[in-house]
């Protein structure tokens, strides 16, 4: 049975699912699906033509409407506030689907920009053609993610960035266990490879935090750094020592 439209909608801080699925469209007066949008919630969640829905822009707004060709708007607009500060988790490439992984979950968690990037013991290694398929596809993946996840914001997924770039980011921490905790003002956090960092990569960055005392897989320290931070940022959790 589909969600049924008329419901209270709280402007709160967003979609919360008791109101159907969520897609992203170019124009919120006038909201249109993209085709593979629409096949999606057509064929895979089964969503029938007056179902409800909720729609955004992608940079925060967001309104109601019925499931239909075109939608029916069924709500004003609303517009939920940019989270601050803006989290960054750059992260360095893994094996195999492992970055979609990545990507997806830190969608989940609320990363505002995601950065892939090579580091000196990197095992994994994109080619320009190979990086900027896989950015493409990082980026999709995102989109769907923000989908499921009803996100307003869509995250900013970067293209293929080499180790001195993304050390060079303003307010930029290494992730090491050993390093200091995290804080709140802790906003972009650089996640190394299955090899560990190098000697002149730890030097490069005088700041050090970690998430944790066990020897975490890549992508587990990427997704427990993105937790914490996220968590700090919301206020769910406080600082150590406070």
């Amino acid at each position: 049975m589909g969600h049924v439209v008329g419901d209270p909608l709280p402007p709160g801080p967003g979609p919360d699912g008791r109101h159907g699925p969520h897609a992203f469209v170019t124009d919120l007066a006038s909201p249109e699906l993209e085709p593979d949008d629409g096949r999606h919630l057509e064929w895979v969640l089964r969503v029938r033509p007056g179902d409800a829905l909720t729609v955004s822009d992608g940079a925060g707004s967001w309104r109601a409407c019925a499931m239909g060709t075109p939608l029916t708007v069924t709500g004003p607009i609303y517009t939920v506030a940019t989270p601050t500060p803006v989290l960054t988790v750059a992260f360095a490439l893994v094996k195999g689907a492992r970055p979609e992984l990545v990507v997806q979950k830190l969608t989940e968690l609320g990363v505002d920009e995601i950065i892939p990037f090579t580091a000196a013991r990197s095992v994994a290694r994109w080619d320009d053609d190979k990086a900027s398929r896989q950015c493409e596809r990082l980026a999709k993946v995102a989109r769907e993610a923000s989908m499921q996840s009803r996100r307003c914001h869509l995250p900013l997924v970067h293209g293929l960035r080499t180790f001195a770039e993304v050390a060079a980011l303003p307010g930029a921490v290494l992730g090491e266990r050993g390093g200091r905790p995290p804080s709140v003002s802790t906003s972009t956090v650089l996640i190394g490879p299955e090899g560990g960092w190098d000697e002149a990569e730890r030097e490069a960055v005088a700041d050090h935090v970690s998430f944790g005392g066990q020897v975490l897989r890549a992508e587990t320290a990427a997704l427990a750094a993105a937790t914490i931070l996220a968590a700090l940022r919301s206020g769910a959790v406080g600082e150590a020592g406070r």
